[in-house]
């Protein structure tokens, strides 16, 4: 029987308490809570305009003058929104990095992409020697499976692969080790083989420095390869979150039923039609309950 949802006695990395953003009084977030622990992938899906690039912009201070924010974001115990902008620059780079849809707008056109990861690095690292900062771009590069690194740190985006330019943008997330990796949508742009790489890749990554992730996407085949648990935004609102295994084979929300009913797979019957997404009023929010440990559903009312 559904309980009402509490919250883990674990504490959290990243911990969101009711947030609720809004532009010129039309809210675009709702009453958001989430959490992630230290070292652990959260996956973040929803259709365009559910409110998760918003709310990542939210984390890292970047939102809108337009934008009014309220609620809590929590980052190892201190609070962040509306932190003050010289103090929001001690975590933004440092302690939480984010990994940008399109690299071609995220990497500056005419400057060399070894010169955009050492300005990430000296920012925050500025006793570092000139030396110093060439061996740790090199090195992040090699970290990301970047060819030839020391030959191509004086290259520019535009002789880059977009494979290979979403990589040298995870260099540059990854420069100063931050504690936790927002990435949205960071295999939007890619072939599925090179999507394949992106994605392990970042796991590797993930599990070689302990990063905590937010990993934001519309896209549920990507979310299942690389997160630990997963919570489903429509319109704003929190609908479901639970372990990867409770949301992709015991789903209860019926809008996170059919956002995987619309996703063909081998096992689909291609003699039924694929699942249509149930319209705005077929998931009015009630109350957010726990079916299972850590499974919240948001109730219909």
């Amino acid at each position: 029987m559904a309980v009402p949802a509490e919250s883990s006695s674990r504490k959290p990395l990243l911990a969101i308490e009711r947030l609720t953003i809004a532009f010129r009084g039309n809210p675009v977030v709702r009453e958001l809570s989430l959490a992630i622990q230290p070292g652990e992938v959260l996956g973040l899906v929803g259709e365009s305009g559910s409110g998760k690039s918003v709310t990542s912009l939210a984390i890292l201070g970047l939102l809108d003058s337009a934008a009014e924010a309220r609620g809590s974001i929590r980052f190892d115990g201190e609070e962040l929104l509306n932190l003050r902008p010289e103090a929001m620059r001690r975590y933004r780079g440092r302690r939480i990095a984010m990994i940008f849809q399109e690299p071609m707008t995220a990497l500056n056109p005419v400057m060399p992409v070894g010169r955009q990861i050492a300005e990430a690095i000296e920012t925050h690292q500025p006793t570092l020697t000139r030396r110093e900062v060439r061996n740790a771009v090199i090195a992040n590069l090699h970290a990301v499976a970047l060819p030839e690194p020391e030959k191509r740190y004086t290259d520019y985006p535009h002789q880059f692969s977009g494979g290979q330019r979403q990589r040298i943008l995870i260099a540059m997330a990854l420069a100063n080790r931050p504690q936790l990796l927002i990435a949205d949508e960071p295999t939007t742009a890619l072939d599925v083989t090179v999507q394949a790489q992106v994605l392990k890749l970042l796991r590797d990554l993930q599990q070689q420095f302990g990063l905590a992730m937010l990993f934001i996407s519309h896209d549920l085949a990507v979310v299942a390869e690389v997160a630990d648990r997963v919570a489903v935004m429509r319109h704003g609102w929190l609908l479901e979150q639970g372990s990867r295994e409770q949301i992709f084979h015991t789903p209860r929300h019926p809008y996170t039923r059919s956002l995987l009913g619309a996703v063909p797979t081998l096992e689909t019957d291609r003699a039924l039609p694929l699942s249509t997404l149930p319209s705005a009023t077929d998931v009015l929010p009630g109350a957010l309950v726990e079916y299972d440990i850590g499974h919240q559903v948001r109730a219909l009312s």
